[in-house]
């Protein structure tokens, strides 16, 4: 992609650009989250670009785990990823245009000529920042060059006016130029650096709006005179709050936030993480719970909160229990089933039927595919466990009488919903029984615990064979 292939500006164009240097978290895919929604919403383009410029840090793992989590939640770029590495070329083209136009002047300054430089600052109770030495003026007369010393090149930024933008988040934003040092655009070895690589990218892909981490705002006035330096115009920024874990630090994986694909593997819904992420920085009213399909109706960038906001997995799990409530049984079945056959049961044993009907029956119990595959798995085992506690306070052995005289009855008893029903009130009658005292330990043997849905409906969905089986086996 070359500057000449750029589309037409009035079209929305937004960037995710992370580095793969750590595993992405809930924090940078809310980053990727808004721009992703914003080209949604106005019918503009997303696309995806990787800074892999950190070769020591960057890693495919790291990459992998940024494509998969996308692609996971239905958010894939309509161009890239595009990778900085593949790209040195084109950057070292605008850093020689920059470089004949004067924007751009090399810099002999060592890195211990820089320490000492800084510390004199300090000591002084002055901002640290390079002092120009290098920077060639009318008149000025430049140190001789060293000898065998590869310069940096830097960016001769405007000393005087101000650099403004009018953030969509934080508003107006004014910094003076003369606060700004001459920002090193290209190491010794001509690699060019972050912010110019940026720029050009930015440029190059014709981006219109900027919506990232307010960690960046420092980096915006420099890299807004770069591309007034380029003569181009600078995209509209907008600065978006830290996401902080529950312990109120800044998320990150160093303070234990974990991959996205986890959540993935965890069980919750893609449609939910959309929904929990956008209400962690912007809002539509007092709404709590929408789908994809509102959100993109709904989202604007004028809604974006300015406060930081604070990652709550309590919050999280409510919001995916809401969202797992509304699916339709078949679409859960179709989540669950993966899950029941890496605990190994026989996907021909999952084409009976049964589990759409299983998820109906305890999906509002469950806050994750998880659990809910974790009660589905108890209909299609060869055997279940109860525990040692349940069987102790439930199957006594004044309750085996009762229990030897249901599966009797279950014998000749039509396998439905209803005519389990009826056996059941028949016996209970004939042993003197309420409810409770025979449905809990049926439960327990059963499906391995007291506390289920209607018996009844669970009966006919495990199975007479099962019952019987599991009945007896006490």
């Amino acid at each position: 992609m070359t500057e000449q292939n750029l589309s037409t500006p009035a079209r929305v164009r937004t960037r995710f650009a992370p580095s793969p240097t750590g595993f992405i978290h809930l924090g940078n895919i809310r980053s990727a989250l808004y721009p992703w929604a914003f080209a949604r919403a106005t019918g503009g383009d997303f696309i995806l670009r990787i800074e892999d410029t950190d070769l020591e840090r960057s890693s495919q793992a790291a990459v992998d785990v940024i494509l998969e989590g996308m692609d996971w939640l239905g958010m894939n770029p309509d161009e890239g990823p595009f990778y900085q590495m593949q790209r040195m070329a084109r950057y070292k083209e605008v850093l020689a245009q920059l470089q004949a136009a004067g924007h751009v002047y090399p810099c002999y300054t060592s890195v211990a000529e820089l320490d000492a430089l800084r510390e004199r600052q300090m000591a002084a109770k002055e901002k640290p920042r390079y002092n120009g030495t290098w920077r060639p003026e009318p008149g000025k007369v430049l140190p001789p060059v060293p000898e065998g010393v590869q310069p940096v090149l830097r960016f001769k930024n405007p000393q005087e006016g101000v650099v403004a933008w009018d953030d969509k988040v934080k508003g107006r934003i004014e910094i003076r130029n003369d606060e700004l040092d001459d920002l090193v655009i290209a190491r010794p070895d001509g690699t060019p650096t972050y912010n110019f690589c940026v720029v050009v990218d930015d440029m190059d892909m014709a981006i219109t709006h900027v919506i990232r981490g307010d960690d960046h705002v420092n980096n915006t006035p420099r890299q807004i005179n770069i591309f007034k330096a380029l003569g181009k115009e600078q995209p509209v920024y907008a600065h978006l709050p830290t996401v902080l874990n529950e312990q109120g630090e800044k998320m990150s994986k160093r303070n234990g936030a974990k991959p996205v694909t986890q959540y993935r593997d965890e069980g919750y819904l893609p449609e939910a993480m959309i929904n929990y992420l956008a209400r962690l920085g912007w809002s539509h009213g007092d709404d709590e719970i929408f789908s994809r399909q509102q959100f993109l109706e709904w989202f604007d960038l004028d809604h974006l909160g300015r406060s930081a906001a604070q990652f709550d997995e309590a919050k999280l799990r409510w919001v995916n229990a809401q969202h797992l409530k509304a699916m339709s049984d078949e679409a859960l079945a179709a989540l669950v089933a993966p899950q029941l056959e890496k605990r190994g049961i026989a996907a021909a044993d999952l084409a009976d039927g049964r589990l759409p009907r299983i998820c109906a029956l305890f999906k509002d119990r469950c806050d994750t595919t998880v659990a809910l595959a974790d009660w589905a798995y108890v209909f299609y085992a060869d055997a279940i466990s109860p525990s040692a506690e349940e069987l102790e306070k439930h199957v006594t052995g004044a309750i085996a009488p009762a229990l030897d005289a249901l599966a009797a009855a279950f014998q000749s008893c039509d396998w439905e919903k209803s005519a389990i029903a009826a056996t059941f009130k028949q016996v209970l009658t004939a042993q003197g029984l309420k409810m409770p005292q025979l449905a809990m330990p049926v439960r327990v043997l059963t499906v391995g615990t007291a506390h289920t849905p209607s018996v009844d409906a669970v009966l006919e969905l495990v199975g007479k064979e099962k019952v019987l089986a599991r009945l007896q086996k006490r």
